[in-house]
């Protein structure tokens, strides 16, 4: 539901101040994305605090992230490309929505994530044999990055975007294998089907996917984020840069597991790239 339907949908229950800040929004939604909070709070008849109030109400951090998510709701975008950018918008416009957006997503995704669920997948991670990182799609590459990051850990890490290769892989898995599938809907029906074939073979198998879809419940555990963007109609943008932070927590959560006495080991991979590389350039005089 997007954050005007949600003002429509609650008026009745805000009080009084509250609900003269929201008419204001809602007799000009366009004019309000634009407003300062002290010109919001002039307009509305209230005090500065007060709008404050209202924005949190629905979610936000605040102010900006409100006016962030107003015009997200308000945006039809262009099919096949972004819901947050329209056809005739010109360099900065387009520039500066994408930038927003994407902020956008990382603080809601931010709010969001389950630190429960971090521990239990960090707990599977840590105690893996191997780990398998599959994705589909957009969510191939960020499989690959996955890969780049945990082949540290002195683990076989291994990274797939071919379906016939991941269903083999899952068909030849065992207990203490983890497999981590990504994918932003969790409606693609190939990685659920590999998902329910990695498990009844004994594998654990971390989701990293939209809450309550077809691969959350096919999953030991469910590393889910909140999913705004429309990849159906919508180029996959802010869902991959989501993805990829997610996998950060995971890896900085392993390398934290492992202790101070392991980053010896991951000084020498270090050490070992200083050879490939020209020496800085000196500072200016």
């Amino acid at each position: 539901m997007s954050l005007l339907d949600q003002i429509g949908e609650r008026l009745e229950n805000l009080n009084k101040s509250e609900r003269k800040v929201a008419d204001v929004i809602l007799n000009d939604p366009k004019s309000a994305t634009r407003m300062s909070i002290s010109a919001l709070a002039n307009a509305s008849l209230v005090s500065e605090p007060t709008v404050n109030r209202f924005c949190r109400n629905f979610e936000t951090s605040g102010f900006p992230d409100f006016k962030i998510q107003l015009a997200q709701s308000l945006a039809t975008g262009t099919p096949y490309v972004s819901r947050d950018v329209e056809q005739n918008d010109n360099t900065e416009e387009y520039t500066d929505k994408i930038f927003t957006s994407t902020i956008a997503a990382m603080e809601n995704a931010r709010k969001h994530v389950c630190m429960s669920a971090v521990e239990k997948a960090v707990d599977f991670l840590i105690q893996a044999k191997q780990i398998s990182f599959f994705g589909l799609g957009a969510s191939g590459p960020v499989a690959m990055d996955a890969q780049h990051k945990f082949f540290r850990f002195n683990l076989p890490v291994t990274a797939y975007d071919d379906v016939l290769m991941m269903r083999m892989v899952a068909a030849a898995a065992h207990t203490g294998d983890v497999i981590v599938a990504i994918s932003y809907t969790g409606r693609t029906r190939d990685m659920v089907e590999i998902a329910q074939i990695a498990r009844s073979n004994g594998a654990t198998v971390i989701g990293l996917t939209a809450d309550k879809s077809p691969l959350a419940a096919s999953s030991s555990v469910c590393l889910s984020f909140p999913t705004p963007e429309d990849t159906d109609k919508y180029m996959p943008m802010t869902s991959r840069i989501v993805q990829l932070i997610l996998l950060d927590v995971l890896a900085t959560g392993v390398t934290l597991r492992r202790g101070v006495e392991f980053q010896a080991h991951l000084k020498k991979i270090k050490d070992s790239l200083k050879a490939t590389r020209y020496p800085d350039l000196p500072p200016e005089a």
